[in-house]
């Protein structure tokens, strides 16, 4: 028996591929899987990339799969699933499979009982939560227009913007103004701006978010501010799922971490924003950033669909696997 977990997010897809005894045989990676973002057919296409190259790794046909399920950033609403299952069905292997908003599989790496609070900040931002009797919340995970205000392009966003004006003398100086322009290749703000103004549409790179981390950890003002604004931000949005959930407050709550931003980052100006904001709240909620990367989320949850047991030896193994496969 053999089963594929895929983590779809914006900035990357990864499809991870196990037997019953939970011995990884296969891992694929690809572009963006969120169809919110590139659209649903480019999105699966990128799905359908990383599933096959796991495939290949694993030394597997398609057919031999017994369960897939796919995590998938985007998939919020019933209009996404509308979408996205004709066109996975038409793309992917024809094996059984559920689809589930990624954000979910941070509780499935992280806690025993898969309840709690699960915030997602890689390149965009989301926040669920799965109560003990089975109710679940969402919040946010729709984009800025929506009201998201955090994420890595939120926050590249952002740096590139409060720079601007402070380099035109609308806000103090930050070192923001010199370290941006130069990591995007520019000598001169200037010229930086023009450039981007004839984008169409003007978007700022992701890799600001780097800048944004480093210039905080040196002090300035404007990154330490960017950074506990987002945490901040979080903290609300796992408030604001607690108060969906109707947790008590007295009660102790697992707050997960995932995404890039949180779980390989962890910039603790943004950590102790999060977490004070949310305690403020409910004093017995605690932050918990997982080991494990999302897409072991998926791969557990496409064991548990196709019916094989785990334990927390399951997990200490793909402890192992990462550790022994390290970059």
């Amino acid at each position: 028996m053999f089963v594929a977990g895929v983590d779809g997010g914006g900035s990357k897809t990864e499809a991870i591929i196990a037997d019953a005894q939970g011995h990884v045989l296969g891992v694929g990676r690809a572009g963006c899987g969120n169809h919110q973002i590139n659209g649903v057919q480019a999105a699966v296409a990128n799905i359908r990339q990383a599933l096959c190259a796991a495939l290949e790794q694993a030394g597997l046909e398609e057919h031999e799969l017994t369960f897939v399920h796919y995590g998938l950033a985007g998939a919020d609403r019933p209009h996404d699933f509308e979408i996205l299952r004709p066109e996975i069905e038409a793309q992917l292997p024809h094996t059984p499979y559920t689809i589930e908003c990624d954000v979910f599989e941070g509780l499935r790496i992280a806690t025993a009982d898969h309840t709690g609070v699960v915030l997602v900040c890689g390149s965009n931002t989301n926040a669920a939560g799965r109560s003990k009797d089975g109710k679940t919340a969402v919040v946010g995970g729709t984009g800025t227009l929506f009201g998201d205000r955090a994420g890595g392009y939120y926050l590249a966003d952002q740096a590139f913007g409060r720079a601007i004006r402070a380099w035109e003398g609308r806000e103090p100086h930050t070192t923001l103004v010199e370290r941006i322009p130069a990591a995007l290749g520019f000598e001169r703000m200037a010229d930086m701006v023009e450039h981007y103004l004839k984008l169409d549409p003007p978007s700022a790179p992701l890799p600001l978010v780097l800048i944004v981390h480093e210039e905080a950890s040196a002090g300035d003002w404007l990154a330490i501010e960017l950074l506990e604004d987002m945490g901040r931000e979080l903290g609300t949005a796992a408030v604001a799922v607690l108060s969906k959930l109707g947790e008590m407050k007295q009660q102790p709550v697992p707050i997960v971490l995932t995404g890039s931003i949180l779980q390989h980052g962890r910039h603790p100006l943004l950590l102790s924003a999060l977490t004070d904001r949310v305690q403020a709240a409910y004093p017995n909620a605690y932050p918990v950033i997982p080991v494990l990367p999302p897409m072991f989320g998926a791969l557990l949850t496409a064991m548990d669909q196709a019916g094989i047991e785990t334990s927390a030896d399951t997990l200490s193994q793909f402890e192992s696997y990462l550790e022994a496969n390290k970059p």
